[in-house]
C-alpha cells in the first residue's frame, strides 16, 4: 500500500475518532431557562445561571417583560438575552424560577403559567426557589408534590403541596428549594439531574464548595 493512501486512511481514522467524541457531547447538550422579572432576588438568579453554565448547560435568560434590562432586589441590573415570548417557543430541558418580589409577578403572569404548565405536561423539569414555588400554586404545577420554599410563603402552599423543610427537594421532575443561602445547592441539583453526579463532583471542587 502506498505512503498516500496509507496517509488518507490515517486522517480518515482521525476524523471519525474526532466524530466519536463530539458527537455525544452535542447530542446530549442540555438547556435551561431562567425567567427573569423585576425584583429577582439576583443570588438566586446569578448562581443559578452562573453554575449552569459551568456545567455547559445552555442557558437562556428569558425576560419576562422582554429584553430590557431588568433591576433586581438589591439594585442590580440584568439584561435578558431573550424575551420571554420569544422563549416560548422552543423547549428546554428545564426552566428555572429564580425568587424574591418577583415571585409574586411570575405567579400572576399568564405567559409563565402556560411555559411552567406545557413543561410539566411535557415531562420536562420545572425549578423554583425561595418565594417562587407560589407560581407552581397559582399555575397549578406540581400540585401533590414534595416541595419547599422560602418560610414565608410556607402558608400559600401546605394546602396543595407536601411541603417539607429541606434546604433542596427533588420529588420527580419537580425542584425546589429556600433561598439565597440555598441557591449553591439548588443550582448543583440541577447539575446533577442535568448531567450527572461526576460533572457535579468537578464543579464542587473547582468552586471550593462542600455542599
Amino acid at each position: 500500500m502506498s505512503s498516500h493512501r496509507l496517509r488518507i486512511i490515517g486522517k480518515i481514522r482521525l476524523f471519525y475518532r474526532l466524530l466519536a467524541n463530539i458527537y455525544p457531547k452535542i447530542m446530549a447538550e442540555k438547556t435551561a431557562l431562567v425567567i427573569l422579572a423585576e425584583g429577582a432576588e439576583e443570588m438566586e438568579f446569578v448562581i443559578s445561571v452562573d453554575v449552569l453554565r459551568r456545567a455547559e448547560v445552555k442557558v437562556d435568560v428569558a425576560g419576562l417583560a422582554g429584553i430590557s434590562a431588568v433591576k433586581c432586589s438589591r439594585g442590580v441590573v440584568i439584561t435578558p438575552d431573550i424575551s420571554l415570548d420569544d422563549a416560548a417557543s422552543k423547549k428546554y430541558d428545564v426552566v428555572v424560577l429564580p425568587g424574591g418580589k418577583a415571585s409574586w409577578t411570575l405567579a400572576e403572569s399568564q405567559k409563565v403559567g402556560d411555559v411552567i404548565r406545557q413543561q410539566e405536561k411535557e415531562g420536562r423539569m420545572v425549578a423554583a426557589i425561595c418565594a417562587a414555588p407560589i407560581a407552581l400554586n397559582s399555575h397549578g404545577v406540581g400540585i401533590g408534590k414534595n416541595v419547599t420554599s422560602y418560610p414565608s410563603v410556607k402558608d400559600q402552599l401546605i394546602e396543595k403541596f407536601k411541603y417539607s423543610e429541606e434546604r433542596v427537594v427533588v420529588d420527580g421532575n419537580l425542584v425546589t428549594s429556600r433561598g439565597p443561602g440555598t441557591a449553591f445547592e439548588f443550582a448543583l441539583t440541577l447539575v446533577d439531574k442535568l448531567v450527572g453526579k461526576e460533572v457535579v463532583e468537578k464543579l464542587k471542587k473547582e468552586m471550593l464548595t462542600n455542599f
